[in-house]
């Protein structure tokens, strides 16, 4: 935990504040659970704290403590954008740059609020007042911890230990993943110590999809292709197969894990005619030394960390295929 930081943190918060908290655009698990944590953390201390997130997010985490007093910009703008431009401080959790946002950008860039940011993917942007940038951590919610830990030890909860539990298990892969560490387990320990029920955690995340969303794995799984000759597979799924489907926001989270469940492959993506503007949306997965972090900055205007990132295509389906194939075929003959 970088001292500087939470001395300069402590200044701020040192008297009431008014407070805006921001995940990125379609929030995951570690966005939505690094900012309630943080709300619940702020609000034992009188400020004035709203979580804003830029829409809607998946059923799945509509449990978390304290989720029904997010507002969603996208369908209360007018009001969202008095909060961020009466905001004394802006906090910005699990995203570094500010296009992360979208649609809020413009108005985000222009307040007059210091910007804090707390993030663990690689390369931030610096817009940030201050910055607590560590890609070494296993998730944004392991950060938070940590820094919870530093100014309050005394001011954990078992609403702030469930939202942590949940951003850290749902971006390790269930504890999984790499980055995945003895202080990570540490932590969790702690969390289960404070009442975070991690059972029934993992139950209402991975084990409440609806018919329709199996329905659309195995549709996902038949699209299922790997390139002759390399370690790479790829899925794709179509605005009709989706719509097949009945889909619903969050339904595709975690269907590019599968390439990687094949013997020898590497390198996992999926690419994914987006349900309402002409874009391509992919995402990717790596196994080892192969970032798809570089890979993604490098072709597909994205980024993100160096075994899981996200990129996108304004080009068709069948060429943005073409493209990755391509893509991808000349990184392997580095």
């Amino acid at each position: 935990m970088d001292k500087t930081f939470v001395t300069a943190l402590q200044k701020r918060l040192s008297d009431p504040k008014k407070i805006v908290i921001l995940p990125h655009k379609n929030p995951d698990g570690d966005a939505l659970g690094s900012t309630l944590a943080l709300l619940h953390f702020l609000e034992t201390k009188a400020h004035e704290v709203v979580v804003l997130s830029p829409n809607d997010y998946p059923n799945f985490l509509k449990w978390l403590p304290g989720e029904q007093k997010i507002l969603k910009y996208n369908t209360n703008t007018s009001f969202c954008d008095q909060k961020i431009n009466d905001a004394d401080l802006i906090f910005t959790l699990d995203f570094n740059a500010l296009s992360r946002v979208e649609e809020m950008e413009g108005v985000v860039q222009k307040a007059k609020a210091e910007k804090i940011m707390i993030d663990h993917h690689e390369q931030p942007d610096s817009y940030a007042a201050l910055q607590y940038s560590d890609p070494a951590m296993s998730s944004t919610c392991e950060m938070v911890y940590h820094l919870i830990n530093a100014l309050d030890p005394q001011a954990f909860s078992k609403a702030i230990a469930t939202c942590l539990y949940t951003g850290i298990m749902t971006d390790t892969g269930s504890f999984r993943y790499p980055s995945t560490t003895p202080t990570t387990h540490k932590v969790i320990a702690h969390l289960l110590e404070l009442g975070a029920q991690g059972s029934t955690i993992h139950e209402r995340i991975y084990d409440s999809s609806s018919f329709n969303r199996i329905k659309l794995l195995g549709l996902t799984l038949s699209n299922l292709k790997k390139i002759e000759g390399l370690p790479v597979a790829f899925m794709t799924l179509t605005r009709d197969e989706l719509q097949s489907c009945d889909y619903k926001k969050g339904d595709t989270e975690g269907f590019v894990n599968y390439g990687l469940s094949i013997e020898g492959v590497i390198f996992s993506c999926i690419m994914i005619e987006n349900d309402d503007q002409e874009k391509i949306k992919m995402s990717f997965r790596s196994q080892g030394d192969f970032s798809v972090n570089a890979f993604a900055r490098t072709y597909f205007d994205g980024g993100g960390h160096h075994n899981a990132a996200g990129g996108m295509s304004m080009e068709s389906l069948s060429k943005t295929v073409e493209r990755f194939i391509k893509a991808v075929k000349k990184e392997f003959q580095k």
